[in-house]
């Protein structure tokens, strides 16, 4: 009996090292992928999608590259995923994720080919991760207790996020916005209350944050431009005169005076349900369909603003902003929760009206306005905005704070150091190579910024052995600085993320031994 029949004849496998070289291979492309986009110095990638429209990307943020990518290779995949779960949890580090994974798999390759087992370098990990963990816990500072430092802390993070992004020649502007929206927030993770809004014109510099909320909307035709104390109804509800929906129905009359009555009767039937609206005791209503022209009539009759097709995002957001709940049915008025904010208007940003709500029930809601040269621009901006706010609000949780700029790695790369040297038997190798994994994120931060990275990394090695150094890579002078002068820092929480994640990546791939491809189901010829 021969093994080959064992699985269909499509289907392939590959056992042993062979399966472990195109994990390991796989895994290592993806890290090679994102590496150049590294630290502030990191150039960008343009994604272009092969669908309709042929539409184009310019970003610098590892998760957006990656979920772009269609991958075969099953490592690559896990790769993808965990910039995917960085992206969600914490925001930012999407690209330091997958590069240290890849790092820790080409030094598991090496140890392979000395013939040390899998576990014995899982193992290894593991201790090592351990080590490098609690190294930086020793090493974090939290100044939550003090209004004004914890907010220096936040501004040096926002800075440090953006300085690897399109944002980075205006770092400190949009740090300060970025600062200004996260602290509205008085400690809740709920990003949802921050809105961004991209209107291209003007430059980056004109950006700005605005308390309240603007809806990209304009106010009808012949309508109040500003109402003070709004009620506002939000509604989800068609307002074309209420059809009767009945498939390819033939209505035959007798006259024309018989069309008239139903033109009439569904007119009446609108101006009804019209009247239950203003039932409410409103002044404004704001729908998420379009609003003919007869209701918008009826409504300007009745002073009341009527918006309509705000997008279905942008209702969302403003039931939740206003205290208020999207209603269809307008029958039961007492049972409608209605919004309320204390005025609203029209504004003009660069060529185009918007209504903005000011006073809103949920004090933390703001709204970023985001100006730029192209919308690809814009694009970006809003990622590397997002990532910001992202970073921020994890940070407002768990304040602890940590130097950047390569810092955390090399001091994590010492301890570990010397954990493999303390460390009896072939784990050492394994915790060894650890270590060096580590100490690759500098190298590839100064590499991406054309400086000599052996030289650099040797000169923080040395720097490190002292007690309570704080060298990192200056990639603006192109040397080793002060991190704590420069204001480099970097949240905890996001660090540990990537450090965890990475380590738990390369050990998945790292216990492949075996890749099988199921054969495709063939179609029959059904003729």
């Amino acid at each position: 009996m021969q093994h080959d029949k064992l699985f269909k004849d499509e289907a392939t496998d590959e056992k042993g090292d062979r399966a472990r070289m195109a994990s390991f291979i796989g895994g290592m492309a993806v890290a090679d992928l994102v590496k150049t986009t590294l630290g502030p110095k990191g150039m960008d990638k343009i994604l272009q999608s092969t669908g309709r429209g042929h539409s184009v990307t310019v970003t610098n943020d590892g998760a957006t590259i990656l979920k772009s990518l269609h991958i075969d290779n099953p490592a690559a995949k896990v790769m993808v995923d965990i910039s995917k779960v960085q992206d969600d949890e914490v925001g930012d580090g999407t690209t330091s994720v997958v590069v240290l994974a890849g790092e820790l798999l080409r030094e598991a390759e090496k140890l392979v080919a000395m013939k040390i087992h899998p576990m014995t370098i899982i193992s290894g990990y593991r201790m090592a991760v351990e080590c490098a963990r609690n190294a930086l816990e020793k090493r974090v500072w939290d100044n939550k207790g003090n209004a004004e430092k914890f907010r220096s802390d936040l501004m040096k993070i926002a800075m440090t996020t953006l300085s690897s992004k399109i944002l980075s020649q205006d770092k400190e502007h949009f740090a300060v916005l970025a600062v200004d929206a996260v602290m509205r927030l008085k400690g809740s993770t709920n990003l949802e209350a921050i809105q961004i809004i991209k209107k291209a014109g003007g430059s980056l510099k004109d950006s700005f944050l605005d308390e309240g909320f603007i809806l990209d909307k304009k106010i009808g035709v012949g309508q109040p431009k500003r109402i003070e104390n709004a009620k506002i109804l939000v509604a989800n509800t068609a307002m074309d005169t209420d059809k009767i929906k009945i498939y390819g129905a033939r209505v035959r009359v007798d006259s024309m005076a018989k069309v008239a009555e139903i033109e009439a009767a569904e007119k009446d039937k609108m101006r009804r349900k019209v009247q239950n609206i203003i039932a409410h005791g409103i002044n404004c209503f704001v729908n998420r369909q379009l609003i003919y022209n007869f209701p918008e009539e009826l409504f300007a009759d009745a002073g009341i603003v009527a918006i309509e097709h705000a997008d279905f995002d942008g209702i969302e957001r403003l039931a939740l902003v206003t205290g208020g709940e999207i209603a269809s049915t307008f029958d039961n008025p007492e049972s409608v929760k209605l919004g309320h904010c204390k005025l609203i208007e029209e504004i003009m940003i660069g060529e185009d009206k918007l209504i903005h709500f000011s006073g809103v029930e949920m004090g933390q809601a703001c709204t970023i306005v985001l100006r730029g040269a192209s919308f690809h621009v814009l694009d970006e901006a809003e990622r590397s905005l997002h990532d910001a706010l992202c970073v921020l609000s994890q940070t407002v949780q768990d304040s602890r704070v940590l130097l950047g700029g390569g810092w955390p790695e090399m001091l994590m790369a010492k301890e570990v150091d010397e954990l493999a040297r303390s460390t009896p038997g072939k784990k050492s190798l394994a915790i060894d190579s650890f270590a060096h994994a580590l100490r690759q994120i500098p190298t590839i931060i100064a590499d991406n910024a054309g400086l000599d990275s052996a030289d650099l990394v040797a000169q923080l090695r040395a720097d490190h052995q002292k007690e309570d150094s704080k060298a990192g890579i200056d990639v603006i002078t192109g040397a080793i600085g002060d991190m704590e002068k420069l204001g480099i820092s970097e949240s905890f929480k996001v660090k540990q993320a990537v450090l965890l994640s990475a380590t738990e990546a390369a050990e998945m791939i790292l216990r492949v031994d075996e890749v099988i491809s199921c054969a495709p189901r063939k179609r029959e010829n059904r003729m």
